[in-house]
């Protein structure tokens, strides 16, 4: 599965800064060989066989203000590893905003029968595992296990402008054991390549792509940089510096570990540095626990950059900032929120 590594590239090329070669561009296999990573050997008569032997597939995925990308059904999701869709079984009011799955109007609907109970971040629900065929893009997957919502308890899901969720991670972090979908099109070969790739618009512009058996050229310029994956369970990737308005902080002087996540909204910081991020931001705390900063000087607040493989990938305030209006007042406040896990993780 080092093939799938892809996905990290194109999650950073998004908010990297690029230039435009005026030499022929490397092939991927190329530059990936360049970062000591090598692509397993695929046949290239792969492309000219039909569609059913190998395909690709790029499919529009909405933008709801910069937080979450979904597409007509789904969150794609990079932070978890199951696919499940509201179904008739499940009558929370979760459940009742959204189009729920019948699959006794699927003929090609099996149930297995057991029980999961999937947490994320936010919001939680428990399902009951099946088969069926499932069509992404127009790749179609046979005998996919799939979770049928039974139980969505509080508030998180009912506000969601998506009817499920579809993991992108590896099969070692799947509840009940569930084979992700992406393994199934690699296992069933329907890949003209095995990687998928994320193109996310910002500003709230329409127009984010998730593209399964490619990377879509059309939508960066310049070279991808590679890096490879620390642990096959979430997209996981070593950080080897942090930087604030280019100067190096140390803090992953020993090397971070961090998680490239589609799912999830806001930037993670360990608790230990968050304070003092902060206090490069100028933040001061709220009332309500929220970290404000003075509107009329976004702009001048410090840049952050994370270096990955030697790239240091800047995100400016714009990207860390979120911007809220309420009764015709202004609020900014900083999207970076804690994390509580163990340090060697």
């Amino acid at each position: 599965m080092k093939c799938l590594v892809a996905v990290l590239v194109c999650v950073a090329l998004v908010e990297g800064i690029v230039r435009i070669p005026l030499n022929k561009h490397k092939s991927m296999r190329e530059a990936l060989r360049e970062e000591g990573i090598e692509l397993p050997y695929q046949d290239p008569a792969l492309k000219y066989q039909p569609d059913e032997f190998s395909s690709s597939a790029n499919m529009y995925i909405n933008n709801y203000a910069d937080t979450t990308y979904y597409g007509a059904i789904m969150l794609f999701d990079t932070g978890s590893a199951n696919l499940w869709v509201d179904s008739i079984y499940c009558s929370t009011r979760a459940c009742n905003t959204h189009t729920k799955f019948n699959p006794r109007q699927s003929s090609t609907y099996s149930a297995i029968g057991k029980t999961v109970y999937l947490p994320y971040g936010a919001g939680s629900l428990y399902v009951t595992f099946g088969y069926d065929t499932v069509n992404v893009g127009g790749i179609v997957i046979n005998h996919q296990e799939i979770g049928l919502s039974t139980n969505e308890p509080g508030q998180t899901f009912a506000v969601a402008k998506f009817d499920g969720i579809l993991g992108l991670s590896y099969p070692s972090i799947s509840a009940g054991g569930e084979t992700p979908v992406m393994d199934n099109m690699i296992s069933q070969n329907l890949l003209s390549a095995n990687i998928f790739s994320f193109y996310l618009s910002r500003g709230g512009q329409q127009g984010s792509v998730l593209s399964f058996g490619e990377v879509d050229t059309s939508l960066y310029r310049g070279q991808i940089s590679w890096t490879p994956v620390t642990s096959e369970t979430y997209w996981q990737i070593g950080v080897q510096g942090f930087e604030i308005n280019g100067r190096e902080t140390g803090w992953c002087s020993q090397g971070c570990q961090s998680i490239v996540d589609t799912g999830t909204s806001t930037l993670t910081a360990p608790k230990e540095v968050i304070g003092h991020i902060l206090q490069a931001i100028g933040a001061q705390q709220s009332q309500n626990g929220m970290y404000m900063v003075d509107c009329s000087q976004v702009n001048n607040l410090p840049t952050l950059s994370f270096v990955i493989s030697g790239v240091a990938f800047p995100l400016p305030p714009s990207a860390y900032i979120t911007q809220h209006y309420q009764n015709g007042n202004q609020f900014c406040y900083v999207d970076i929120t804690p994390t509580n896990l163990p340090s060697p993780a």
